[in-house]
């Protein structure tokens, strides 16, 4: 099936304008469809129409309305759910399963921003006698969203629905990966009655100028960005002249450490759901299973035995358990850290091309050396190092021994263990005997090199906020 070209979104109106590139299915190599690819000038014109509609109209004092408008787009994503799941395993290559996880997550959590959208309260204090302080919170202006391609529709909406629901007006840049799903769901939004024309503005692009111009305008207030530490301390940088607030969930190593009391058949069903989802292109996923010495061979057999089980294939085959790498470009650079795996440690599974698309079979290697970079950086893929501790200081230690900080999982059945741990372990998040739990009310965000700020939950709204201090003089009766 070959979809509508992809276009940009600016005051309402569908836009195209610049060079068409391709939109590829990474399970066949077949094309999609095409969009439209931006440019510094279309970024100009769309912040330029952001910023107006933020100043010229209601929107940012208008939180019923906000409100509204978030149903109402929740609604019509709900309605458009079987095509947008369709495009997401075709345009991405994931699970069916997955693509239905993240549409339906989606929808759930633009409505939990629309019931923010009218409880947003500020403070009052009473300085001296007569004199008090009140604290508002109000809209910090244009926000600018930049979207990765490993969940398009959930890392869009984690960041717009808090956007919308703060006040704010937005300036969106999807991957150029993910072009016809981000721009479907574009459809959704400019079909809200309630949502007025150039509220939210998207602009495509097949390089980085998009980008770049959308952080460096002095017309954007705030960025939030999803994606790799690389490229989040170039967007502070970028960031820096306007002295702009940066919200940055970055790249993650999640350590799973598993104790000789833990289930092991629960640990070993867990992390292999948690390292392969989305083909372990997930910045949370599972990266290092750290295994107590006194059981690391049976929990070896056991999860080589899970990895190797797990079926590799289309995401539309109701028999695939693992769907596609993003890309041929991505099969190629993981084949190459496999052969690196191979040599600096140990391969206990090693993975595989299959004959056609960008599909690749899950790794499992042994690894002693936490400095080597197999272990320090972000592999983003189906491959997870096995590392062995004797005792939680050890397990502590190793765990920490990265820059980064976005998630982790405990596996025990010892409470106070598991409490001693998470408390110990520096990462935003920690799962105990599960991994990859998220939901809408749950905040996240990283220690380290893992990030700035957090997305969802109630502190989800903070980087689209600023808050205001009103001071009056009212005096006293009879003062």
């Amino acid at each position: 099936m070959t979809y509508p070209t992809a276009r940009h979104f600016i005051g309402g109106t569908w836009v195209s304008d610049g060079a068409t590139g391709e939109s590829v299915n990474p399970a066949d190599d077949t094309v999609l469809g095409q969009y439209h690819a931006g440019s510094a000038a279309l970024v100009e014109q769309a912040a330029r129409t952001a910023r107006e509609t933020f100043f010229a109209t209601d929107w940012a004092h208008a939180p019923r309305q906000r409100a509204q408008a978030l149903f109402e787009f929740a609604d019509r994503m709900e309605a458009a759910r079987d095509e947008i799941v369709d495009l997401i395993v075709a345009e991405n290559g994931k699970l069916r399963s997955e693509a239905m996880g993240e549409t339906m997550g989606s929808i759930s959590e633009v409505r939990y921003y629309g019931g923010l959208a009218r409880n947003l309260r500020g403070t009052m204090q009473e300085i001296s006698p007569g004199q008090m302080s009140l604290f508002h919170r109000e809209a910090a202006g244009v926000a600018g969203i930049i979207v990765p391609w490993n969940a398009p529709v959930t890392l869009l909406v984690r960041s717009l629905g808090p956007a919308l629901a703060a006040g704010c007006t937005c300036l969106i840049k999807p991957a150029h990966q993910t072009p016809l799903v981000h721009a479907r769901v574009m459809q959704c939004l400019a079909d809200c009655p309630s949502l007025p024309p150039g509220v939210v503005n998207s602009i495509n692009e097949s390089g980085i100028e998009v980008g770049q111009a959308i952080v460096s305008s002095p017309l954007v207030d705030t960025i939030s960005f999803t994606g790799s530490s690389a490229t989040g301390k170039a967007i502070m940088a970028a960031a820096a002249p306007t002295l702009k607030r940066v919200g940055l969930e970055l790249g993650g190593k999640a350590p799973a450490v598993i104790f000789p009391d833990a289930d092991l058949d629960n640990a070993v069903a867990e992390l292999t759901h948690g390292a392969l989802t989305m083909a372990g292109q997930i910045c949370v996923a599972a990266a290092r299973f750290l295994v107590h010495e006194s059981i690391a061979k049976d929990f070896e057999d056991r999860i080589k035995a899970s990895f190797a089980a797990v079926h590799v294939g289309p995401g539309n085959d109701p028999a695939s358990e693992m769907g596609s790498l993003i890309d041929r470009a991505n099969l190629d650079r993981l084949r190459t850290i496999i052969e690196r795996a191979g040599d600096e440690g140990e391969m206990v599974l090693r993975g595989e091309a299959l004959n056609a698309g960008a599909f690749l079979t899950p790794t499992l290697f042994r690894i002693d050396d936490v400095s080597s970079p197999l272990v320090q950086e972000e592999l983003f893929g189906p491959i997870v190092s096995l590392e062995t501790f004797s005792d939680e200081g050890e397990a502590v230690s190793k765990a920490n021994a990265t820059c980064y900080g976005l998630a982790a999982s405990v596996f025990t059945t010892d409470l106070s263990r598991a409490m001693r741990m998470s408390r110990a372990i520096r990462a935003g998040t920690v799962w105990l005997n599960s991994h990859m739990r998220l939901a809408a009310e749950a905040e996240t965000g990283g220690f380290g090199q893992s990030g700035l700020g957090r997305l969802h939950g109630p502190e989800g709204l903070h980087d689209f906020m600023e808050t205001k201090h009103i001071y009056l003089e009212q005096g006293m009766i009879g003062g």
